[in-house]
């Protein structure tokens, strides 16, 4: 990428490359769709800024695939991407796939050079948008919510399938609950608690041993 690529935002209201796209690609509502996924805690939707630059690519593309009125399949947008912007894609299917976008009237150099890279995508999140996300900032609370929502998705996952069995008569069972107990047992002091506990506690006895 060249200095081009580089946000020129400090501040909010400034100009940001992203935001300059977001505008002239009419992507109206990706922003805050960015944002949460940047942000989320949520382990299975989070998505590092190499993979939003890219997933932010990949619309501008398929906007200019769309406004040429070309007609796209399911995956074709994600193939057209890699074919134009993967090293280990030949020269041969680059240069076809190249003037096939030529051909529909889409200027393939200025799509490429609007391209964004994760350190554009950093500093609109976080300049721009004042987003901020620090996995590190404290690690056990972003623990014990992970676990949590482990905890009631398996929750969730049980007492759906129980339900099932029970209404098809495999199962004989009243009213239920499913509670999920995840415990850790300390070796060496023999402390066992629940994994919630734990980190609200964050120690087990062993600090008491040592002092005795």
């Amino acid at each position: 990428m060249t200095s081009a690529d580089d946000d020129q935002s400090s501040s909010r209201g400034r100009s940001s490359k992203v935001a300059r796209l977001i505008e002239q690609y009419g992507l109206q509502g990706i922003g805050p769709q960015l944002e949460e996924l940047w942000t989320t805690d949520d382990p299975d939707r989070r998505r590092s800024l190499r993979s939003l630059a890219e997933f932010f690519n990949r619309q501008l593309l398929k906007q200019e695939l769309e406004q040429a009125d070309m007609q796209t399949l399911d995956g074709e947008v994600e193939n057209t991407f890699r074919l134009l912007t993967d090293e280990s894609v030949s020269q041969a299917n680059q240069t076809r796939v190249r003037r096939q976008l030529e051909r529909e009237g889409i200027d393939v150099d200025q799509l490429k050079d609007d391209f964004v890279s994760y350190q554009s995508m950093r500093t609109y999140l976080t300049k721009y948008r004042d987003a901020t996300y620090d996995n590190d900032a404290e690690p056990v609370a972003s623990t014990k919510r992970m676990v949590q929502r482990l905890q009631s998705r398996v929750s969730n996952v049980i007492e759906t399938k129980i339900a099932a069995l029970k209404k098809s008569g495999a199962v004989s069972l009243d009213e239920f609950q499913v509670i999920v107990d995840v415990r850790v047992i300390c070796e060496r002091c023999g402390t066992q608690k629940d994994v919630i506990s734990l980190l609200d506690d964050r120690k087990c006895d062993c600090t008491q041993l040592g002092d005795e």
